[in-house]
């Protein structure tokens, strides 16, 4: 019986050592070695079915070692095992083809796992494409997308596969929780970054316009089309075309969004020159798009052609670990934007923040921050300064389903003027408008302070 032969790299004897014997007990050929040059020479010598790589390391890292085994032989399948849990580590080791991503300490039955399954996936020949490497600084992702918890590190290693090519992606995940980030930074991380990133919401606009804006129009085509205009996917080129919420579009668009996957090209609207689409489609949607289309309020076909590749967004709900990542990371860019200082945060502040259902996600949180930091008259940040959510948004919904938005409106600035004792300067810098447009609220509404 042939073995599979394993070769361990990694500056630590200690982990070498404990793997080497761990390995040999499961009937593992094993080899191992102290550095990337060591490693590299064992690789060309013994062709190893798997390598079991750490990243920091003397002469030659683990990229170094990645990026050789990738460009002589796509069989060897690499596991990467480091201490750094950042982001960009992550999605690098996966941009090169890592198959995947371990940290110290190690989980042994989790590492027997993933090498049990990696030699099959090899056996298989399914193995991840090798992503180019770039030297630039990713898509700056580090102070984009925010989070070390496990369902965030699976997000970027997600972003990392998908990177190499020009697949369909369709993003999944509640309203705030980051989706066109997600998508930037797949655009941003791979093939498509030096072409243009063109973003739509799909629900900003009518069918006609939608149309209009997706594909473009000729003069003529309709009473206010006065010249050619060119439609987003001929403006995105060869890059990416963000559609989000794309559950909302129609039917017809759909059918039309169906024969553009499905033929590569399109005319606009009134017109007859064909257009071919080289574009990436990358969707977005805060609702379950499989259950829509099992119920016919989208169609199935479509639903997968769109989801070649998924990604899931978890809440922060579910991610509360990342609070005070995302709470450093959004104080630094809001003191910044308002020229503060605000970057002491007490230990009962980051409690209620941890503590909060948060249903806007990631946005509700930088809104609560931006608040607070426009409050604060000094360096701290204070407990009474945190303007919270009362009620979830679906009970909020359901309380005002029957008010108008001159009603709804009337009671939020009442609201926030009475929260800073009628400071009109302070409540038109949270409500983000002027204070002569606050003045003529007031007294349309016929505010007034209570004595």
């Amino acid at each position: 019986m042939i073995m599979d032969k394993i070769l361990i790299i990694d500056d630590d004897k200690s982990i070498r050592e404990t793997l080497y014997n761990y390995l040999k007990k499961l009937s593992f050929s094993v080899y191992s070695a102290a550095d990337g040059v060591e490693g590299i020479e064992l690789i060309e010598k013994h062709q190893p079915d798997l390598v079991i790589t750490d990243i920091n390391m003397p002469r030659k890292d683990g990229f170094e070692v990645l990026d050789f085994v990738k460009s002589t032989d796509t069989h060897i399948h690499v596991i990467v095992i480091t201490a750094y849990e950042d982001m960009p580590t992550t999605v690098k080791a996966m941009q090169l083809g890592a198959y995947d991503y371990i940290e110290k300490p190690l989980e042994i039955d989790k590492l027997k796992i993933t090498i049990r399954r990696a030699l099959e996936n090899k056996k298989l020949s399914e193995q991840l494409a090798a992503l180019s490497y770039d030297d630039e600084r990713i898509f700056d992702v580090e102070n984009t997308l925010i989070g070390k918890s496990s369902q965030m590190k699976n997000v970027y290693k997600k972003i990392g596969q998908v990177t190499s090519s020009r697949i369909n992606v369709l993003i999944q995940g509640e309203s705030g929780s980051g989706k066109e980030l997600v998508a930037r930074a797949i655009h941003y991380s791979g093939i498509t970054k030096n072409y243009p990133f063109v973003a739509i919401n799909c629900t900003a606009l009518t069918e006609t316009l939608l149309e209009s804006e997706l594909f473009g129009h000729v003069k003529g085509a309709f009473t206010s089309a006065v010249k050619d205009k060119k439609g987003k996917f001929e403006l995105a080129g060869e890059g990416t075309i963000f559609l989000d919420e794309i559950s909302e579009i129609s039917h017809n668009l759909q059918t039309k969004l169906l024969r553009i996957i499905q033929e590569k090209e399109y005319e606009r609207v009134g017109g007859e020159a064909v257009i071919p689409m080289k574009a990436r489609i990358i969707a977005a949607t805060n609702k379950n798009l499989e259950e829509l289309a099992g119920q016919g309020k989208f169609r199935q076909d479509l639903f997968f052609r769109l989801k070649v590749f998924s990604i899931d967004l978890p809440p922060l709900r579910d991610r509360k670990e990342d609070i005070p990542l995302l709470v450093k990371h959004f104080l630094a860019k809001i003191n910044k934007e308002l020229h503060k200082n605000v970057f002491k945060v007490p230990d009962e502040v980051m409690d209620l923040l941890k503590n909060h259902n948060w249903v806007g996600n990631v946005r509700e949180l930088e809104n609560t921050l931006m608040q607070a930091v426009v409050l604060s008259t000094d360096d701290v940040l204070l407990k009474e300064n945190i303007l919270l959510r009362e009620k979830n948004i679906n009970e909020e919904m359901e309380s005002n389903v029957l008010q108008s938005l001159h009603e709804i409106e009337k009671r939020h600035i009442k609201k926030v003027l009475d929260h800073f004792k009628w400071d009109k300067t302070k409540a038109a810098e949270v409500l983000k408008i002027s204070l002569p447009t606050l003045y003529s609220k007031i007294k349309n509404y016929g505010l007034e302070e209570l004595s």
